[in-house]
């Protein structure tokens, strides 16, 4: 094991546990208000598509003889236009939960807005679920869903809520029926007073609860009650760089991580991917730098793509004997195409070298990494896009599998498997990779559970769409 990066320790004094503030209302430009007060604006959100797409129309017999082996036939989630979806599993039962953001349908109430959040479950491991709902009417633009379900079923949800009041939080203890009020942790009168990007991590039995989300920044914050109360924003960096959390995890001795990606506020320039680390329940964080990637390629031929969009991200998964792993996408020559590699490591801190789990294959495009563990060691599940099957033009989602720790992997599962449907489908695969992440979990019989995004451009419109298998 070696020791790569850098390190420093970022902390404050834990304040009392108290409930974090209520979230106020209201729209504020970047750079403006009380976004100035930070020193840098939020990233924008994409803009509606405000178009239906119907999803793919075959025959019983026709998909079972496209399905992916071990795999079922990629299923799309609603005829409307949806991205960056969220997936979790109960740990214990058949349960299953699904949240996507959604940018056409029916309105949440008379005055909201575009897009919100749709929440569903499934009793059965996935076989069937329940109707849409929406999982919480507001005013506000709702993006970045997050989901964990702990051993008592009680589901953990973080959202975006604008950008103020921010990140919010809420859980329900009757598998989704109710909720609990929102717990907002910025706002108008807080430092920060603006959030992004929330990542969600809790303890196996829900009464550790993390949220990292930045203002440029990096925080997080943290419940040791069950998410009844969280500590204020506790920041980890001490740059003036644009952090994004793209993972978490806490191991059985209360350690918690956090997979980190920071960039130059314009996205020009190196990206440098982090591990956070806190054995004091989030008192204070330290960050550990385990690699660096180029500059990413630009996307100008695509429809309101801009720079960032395919920059690195990190996710992060724990096993039950605390081995940690990591998968992110980089690349090693600026403007060049990125690969995704995996690490490991046992403390957080020394990571093993880095291993090549996407093609390798020079001009193809390869990211947006999730990763999870299942039931029991060794055993992690990744998933990732990339435009092997034509530059630009044909990106797939892909499958891979390890027993042995990243010992060795199995092949590639082509997970988007059907080649019509929708209008930005072909055989070949699907026009674009439709939001900025995707996600995988596992359920307690071993079934891997994989949702993502596909779509006509980064601007719209597309489709969440779904598989489950081994």
């Amino acid at each position: 094991m070696t020791r790569y990066g850098r390190e420093f320790s970022v902390g404050t004094n834990r304040l009392s546990m108290v409930a974090a503030a209520v979230a106020l209302g209201g729209l504020l430009a970047a750079g403006t208000g009380l976004l100035a007060e930070q020193g840098a604006a939020p990233k924008p959100k994409k803009p509606g598509g405000g178009v239906s797409l119907s999803g793919p129309s075959l025959s019983p017999e026709a998909a079972a003889a496209l399905a992916p082996s071990g795999f079922d036939n990629e299923r799309v989630l609603s005829v409307y236009d949806d991205w960056e979806p969220a997936v979790a599993s109960d740990p214990i039962t058949s349960n299953l939960y699904q949240i996507t953001t959604r940018y056409s349908g029916p309105p949440a109430c008379k005055g909201c807005p575009f897009p919100v959040l749709i929440f569903r479950s499934s009793s059965n491991g996935g076989v069937s679920y329940g109707p849409d709902r929406f999982l919480v009417v507001s005013k506000n633009k709702q993006n970045d869903p997050q989901i964990q379900v702990a051993t008592n079923g009680v589901i953990y949800v973080a959202w975006l809520d604008n950008f103020t009041p921010g990140v919010r939080f809420i859980k329900s203890g009757d598998h989704g029926v109710t909720w609990t009020a929102p717990i907002s942790f910025t706002g108008k009168g807080t430092k920060p007073s603006w959030s992004d990007k929330p990542w969600l991590a809790i303890s196996k039995d829900g009464q550790n609860v993390y949220v990292a989300f930045n203002a440029s920044d990096s925080y997080v914050v943290s419940s040791h009650d069950g998410g009844n109360t969280f500590s204020a924003p506790v920041k980890t960096n001490n740059d003036t760089r644009y952090w994004f959390a793209n993972g978490g995890a806490v191991a059985s001795n209360g350690t918690v991580y956090f997979s980190e990606v920071d960039f130059s506020q314009d996205y020009t320039g190196p990206a440098h991917v982090n591990i956070l680390k806190s054995t004091n329940g989030g008192v204070s964080f330290t960050a550990t730098v385990i690699d660096t990637s180029q500059q990413m390629i630009d996307c100008p031929w695509s429809a309101g793509c801009t720079l960032g969009f395919f920059g690195s991200s990190a996710a992060l998964a724990i096993d039950g004997s605390n081995k940690l792993m990591i998968a992110y996408n980089a690349n090693d020559v600026a403007g060049a195409p990125q690969q995704v590699y995996v690490r490991t490591s046992t403390d957080g801190v020394a990571w093993s070298a880095r291993q090549l789990v996407s093609t390798g294959l020079a001009g193809v495009n390869s990211g947006f990494p999730a990763l999870a563990s299942a039931p029991g060691s060794a055993d992690f599940r990744l998933a990732y896009q990339d435009d092997r099957n034509g530059p630009t033009t044909a990106f797939n989602t892909w499958y891979r599998r390890t027993t042995t720790g990243g010992g060795s992997w199995t092949a590639d599962v082509r997970l988007s498997n059907l080649g019509s449907g929708a209008p930005y489908k072909t055989s070949a695969g699907y026009a674009f990779p439709y939001g900025d992440y995707l996600e995988i979990a596992v359920d307690p019989f071993g079934t891997s559970h994989v949702a993502w995004g596909e779509g006509t451009s980064y601007t719209g419109p597309g489709g969440t769409w779904y598989t489950k298998g081994l």
